[in-house]
């Protein structure tokens, strides 16, 4: 199964990627999100990471996941922290709402983990459908460059009682035609040198070209698609961004 983010990926993801760390994107999304006037979705809300801080900024914000530990995550943190969340298991093929969204944001990459070409166009009318009329939806994706890259690292957390986790990421796959990578992750959990417990994700990712994805959101029925470089609003992406962010609107009738 790919992309499961199990327990030791979303404790390695938890560690390495904290609630209300920021790349840019959490300022960039509280900018963008400030004079939202209704609910806002976030599908793979993952552990919270930008979630959390919108909801403390005061923004009507809830999110899905596929992922039961990612969510735990999640929910944990905002009891932590006296918030209540909207969470729910939902994958991004099938979540539905019986209400509609000001806005839906996709941030750090997550819909690139939907592989398939047809399944991604169909996930994108999706959120057109869950949109109120004028509704934005925001999107991030990797440069495409990535997608020639070659992929091997070996990196380590160290826990809070001392326990040693460590992730080797290694591609051992790249279709040019179908424009997606396969890597393995496996994730180890050490303690005092002895292995605890082990786990192999296989971790499938879609690359996008710029224009090939503007002209999917037109496809899906969105208007006044605007790409931005680097959590620079209004800025076209540049040769050496590192993100490119999407934002479209549904229409107003």
């Amino acid at each position: 199964m790919h992309n499961r983010y199990g327990k030791l990926a979303a404790w390695v993801y938890n560690l390495d990627k904290p609630v209300g760390r920021s790349f840019g994107d959490v300022e960039f999304y509280r900018r963008r999100l400030e004079h939202c006037d209704g609910p806002i979705l976030e599908p793979a809300v993952g552990n919270g990471r930008i979630l959390v801080p919108l909801l403390e900024a005061g923004l009507l914000i809830e999110g899905f996941d596929a992922s039961d530990e990612m969510l735990a995550y999640c929910e944990a943190e905002c009891r932590h922290r006296g918030l209540e969340a909207v969470l729910s298991r939902q994958a991004f093929g099938d979540f539905s709402y019986e209400k509609r969204f000001s806005a839906i944001i996709v941030p750090a990459g997550s819909f690139q983990l939907i592989t398939d070409g047809a399944a991604a166009a169909a996930v994108l009318r999706r959120f057109h459908d869950h949109l109120a009329p004028n509704g934005r939806l925001i999107v991030d994706l990797d440069p495409i460059g990535s997608f020639f890259e070659s992929c091997t690292s070996v990196r380590s957390w160290v826990t809070d009682e001392g326990d040693l986790l460590t992730l080797n990421d290694q591609r051992v796959e790249t279709r040019y035609i179908a424009q997606t990578t396969l890597s393995h992750l496996r994730y180890e959990h050490w303690r005092e040198g002895s292995l605890v417990h082990s786990e192999l994700d296989l971790f499938k990712l879609r690359w996008w070209g710029v224009e090939e994805f503007a002209m999917a959101l037109r496809a899906a029925g969105f208007e006044e698609v605007e790409v931005s470089g680097n959590y620079e609003q209004g800025r076209a992406p540049q040769e050496g961004d590192t993100i490119i962010s999407f934002e479209a609107r549904r229409a107003a009738v």
